[in-house]
């Protein structure tokens, strides 16, 4: 945005001499000030018919395919070409031009995904710049965002689209979508291999299940709980059922004693015969009063007892609708995309899973002194009734006409994986999980919170090597504890 207005500023400078204006030692007369007003006018309309054409080309260079799209699976941005295009499972969808990294702070070539979305987003580097629809690929501020498009790399390392477009992208996308920034135009390409992971089996209809048993068990623990709640209602009722007689009883018996001590003070024969009279009155009532006491009791000991035995089967049932959520949160992350990275650099294999490290394990790999290449495979969708995957391949650094695939698929077969770690990863597979296989070690990028991120070591990295200086890191670096290990924490090393 600095460079932007630095080039505004440049203009107007050229304008103004241009047009031929007075040195600050002379003052300007009216037909100089109308001079200056008039070229003003037709500086401000020049630019702006160039920024509404540049826009306009913008916008029409924007291209979707006409049939249905589906949810977006990976983004490739080509550099060479300054343009991005989006795939679901059977080809591209979405397609425009971009502005990336200025030459200094080039936006670094390598593997990404989405960590963070945020519509309405101002950069805390770059003097509050708007950057509408970000959708953020490393924590230390490389994004994709609205922005203008000159037609050329102008950005200080993001990645910026046409306004609609990034509007448009950031409601298609979800967090974990792959991108992928190439020095040059790559497509991926289909494959199929031995070694890629298959899907596991009935997974979906375990999910499903899950779900629909946590959902009984939530309802059953609904209906515990109000059961539980009407019992102990009615408890507390027969209980004031309880205390009402015991109070008349208290009242009847004082009545009582009042009349025995109007017996024995008795002056007279009819004083004495009013008081037998009143004393057998409050005798007779206290006997009622203490049948009213035994039926409340009678009736108030059961009332407890359902409510309590209410309340041992709500708290019964919420332990099972506990255990069934999680049961079905479970079977969710069992779908959810799984990534493996395999690093030649460092002869191990690294899984993640939800932005969590849940693996590390050592490989083999033959003829480990010559290079495997960076292929990316991504799990498109499920085939042969859930039972098979279709996969795709992009390949960064391969000169071949079939798109890299005969490079990955050599790369594949000079890797071999422990079979307690195969063992621990077969059947992950799902839609969108991806097998990362590269010459590269894991960039410090890749840290709590991310997918993998790889960065090409043979292609500029201005625009991460500038925000690791600069202010963006220090404001993320909470999101950065794995400096000496990406890895560093509480999950199997093998």
């Amino acid at each position: 945005m600095s460079s932007l207005r630095a080039g505004r500023r440049r203009r107007s400078d050229v304008t103004c001499i241009a047009f031929g204006f007075p040195s600050s030692k002379r003052k300007p007369t009216w037909l100089q000030l109308a001079g200056l007003v008039i070229a003003s006018w037709a500086s401000a309309i020049v630019m702006g018919d160039h920024a509404g054409a540049a826009s306009s080309r913008n916008e029409r260079a924007v291209a979707s395919v006409e049939r249905a799209a589906g949810e977006p699976i990976m983004a490739i941005v080509s550099l060479r070409n300054q343009r991005i295009t989006v795939y679901d499972a059977n080809g591209w969808i979405l397609r425009a031009p971009v502005s990336s990294g200025q030459k200094g702070r080039e936006t670094p070539a390598g593997i990404f995904s989405v960590i963070q979305k945020e519509a309405e987003h101002y950069s805390n580097l770059y003097d509050d710049a708007y950057m509408p629809h970000m959708q953020r690929i490393t924590w230390s501020g490389i994004a994709l965002h609205g922005g203008p498009l000159p037609g050329y790399p102008t950005s200080h390392g993001c990645i910026r689209t046409p306004y609609d477009f990034a509007a448009r992208l950031f409601d298609a996308t979800r967090l974990g979508m792959r991108v992928i920034v190439a020095p040059s135009d790559l497509v991926p390409v289909e494959i199929s291999h031995p070694a890629l992971f298959p899907p596991k089996p009935g997974a979906g209809a375990v999910a499903a299940a899950r779900v629909a048993e946590a959902q009984e068990a939530s309802s059953k623990a609904d209906q515990a709980r109000l059961a539980a709640t009407t019992a102990s209602r009615e408890a507390a009722r027969a209980m004031a059922s309880v205390r009402t007689a015991e109070k008349l009883k208290l009242r009847a018996e004082a009545q009582l004693t009042a009349a025995e001590r109007a017996v024995a003070s008795a002056g007279s024969a009819e004083a004495k015969e009013l008081a037998e009279d009143a004393k057998a009155k409050a005798g007779a009532s206290v006997a009622e009063v203490e049948a009213q006491v035994t039926a409340a009791k009678a009736e108030f000991q059961p009332k407890l007892d359902a409510a309590a035995s209410a309340r041992e089967a709500a708290v019964e049932a919420e332990k099972m609708r506990v255990a069934a959520a999680e049961r079905a949160r479970e079977a969710a992350r069992d779908l959810e995309p799984v990534s493996v990275f395999i690093s030649r650099k460092t002869q191990r294999l690294y899984v993640r899973q939800a932005f969590q490290p849940i693996l590390e394990s050592p490989v083999t790999i033959q003829d480990a002194d010559h290079p495997l290449g960076t292929h990316v495979f991504t799990a498109m969708e499920r085939i042969g009734g859930n039972f098979e995957m279709r996969w795709s391949v992009v390949s960064l650094d391969s000169g071949h006409t079939d798109g890299g695939v005969a490079d990955a698929k050599a790369a594949l077969d000079r890797i071999t994986i422990p079979q307690d770690a195969l063992d621990r990863i077969a059947g992950i597979a799902s839609p969108r999980s991806s097998l990362i296989i590269s010459d590269e070690a894991l960039s410090s990028e890749t840290s709590k919170g991310t997918e993998f991120v790889v960065l090409m070591s043979g292609e500029p990295q201005g625009g991460i090597k500038f925000r690791r200086r600069g202010l963006e890191t220090a404001r993320y670096e909470r999101h950065l504890p794995y400096w000496r290990s990406p890895f560093a924490g509480p999950f199997s090393t093998w």
